[in-house]
């Protein structure tokens, strides 16, 4: 799931193992769901879609109107099926392909790393939500990613890859504030869970396995086959999820609109 001017990945190539096997952070869902406000009017767009996982189970849930953009063809063409889309549209992050506040949330799960321009990408989500309107960016936290099991405890070549590669969270805040958005808060997910099937990790379903070499990516495999060999793997997802919000105008606060 990737707006990227430079993609480290051929997305259309990897369609298949994220539609198989990303599944969504439940964590993430609940404060997307309570943060967002979210009920059947609610305008929500999924910024770097991918697959719709997201999308799906968002309104499967609660019903919004349900908006995506996505660079990549063959990510498109899953999620098209995945969700109810509003409107599912070709584009990045950078160049938002939808008119000035059209929306009341907007949202992006594991893709700000892949952003090229970020400073651009939130001046275009201040541009095109409505006023009081939120943003919500999942990331990986630099605390968060040496937590990781098992991407981080079993293939530890990841870790300083992914410091470089994911942004740090006080630069993402500076960057949400210098686009205009105002009370910033961090919110901390966590999900515990068994793996009992390493096919994921096989078909390389994350995208930093594809960034260390493949004596380390080896090793972390053999590392997961002998573990599993004894029983359930013990596992935790992590994110930070950095909320804010659009100042809203003098005249929606005179008219007595509610926040």
């Amino acid at each position: 799931m990737a707006i990227s001017t430079k993609p480290i990945l051929d997305y259309d190539h990897r369609a298949a193992e994220y539609a198989r096997h990303r599944k969504v952070h439940p964590g993430v869902v609940e404060e997307l769901i309570a943060g967002g406000r979210l009920d059947a009017e609610t305008r929500v767009l999924d910024v770097g879609c991918g697959t719709g996982n997201y999308a799906a189970v968002l309104t499967e849930r609660v019903g919004c109107r349900m908006f995506g953009v996505e660079p990549s063809a063959q990510m498109r063409a899953r999620a098209r099926n995945a969700a109810s889309w509003e409107t599912l549209a070709e584009g990045r992050g950078e160049d938002l392909p939808f008119p000035d506040a059209s929306f009341d949330l907007v949202f992006s799960t594991d893709v700000i790393h892949h952003i090229g321009d970020r400073p651009a990408y939130f001046r275009e989500a201040a541009r095109v939500l409505r006023s009081g309107g939120r943003i919500a960016t999942a990331t990986d936290s630099h605390d968060d990613i040496p937590k990781r099991r098992p991407l981080s405890s079993h293939f530890p070549e990841t870790i300083p890859v992914e410091l470089r590669r994911y942004p740090g969270i006080p630069r993402l805040l500076d960057e949400i504030a210098e686009a205009g958005f105002v009370d910033h808060r961090l919110v901390q997910v966590s999900h515990d869970y068994q793996l009992t099937d390493l096919q994921a990790y096989r078909d390389k379903a994350f995208s930093s396995l594809h960034i260390i070499d493949e004596e380390a990516f080896a090793r972390g495999m053999a590392r997961l086959e002998a573990d599993l060999a004894s029983g359930p793997i013990p596992c935790v997802s992590l994110y930070t999820v950095i909320w804010a919000t659009k100042p809203e105008t003098q005249h929606h606060r005179d008219r007595g609109d509610p926040p």
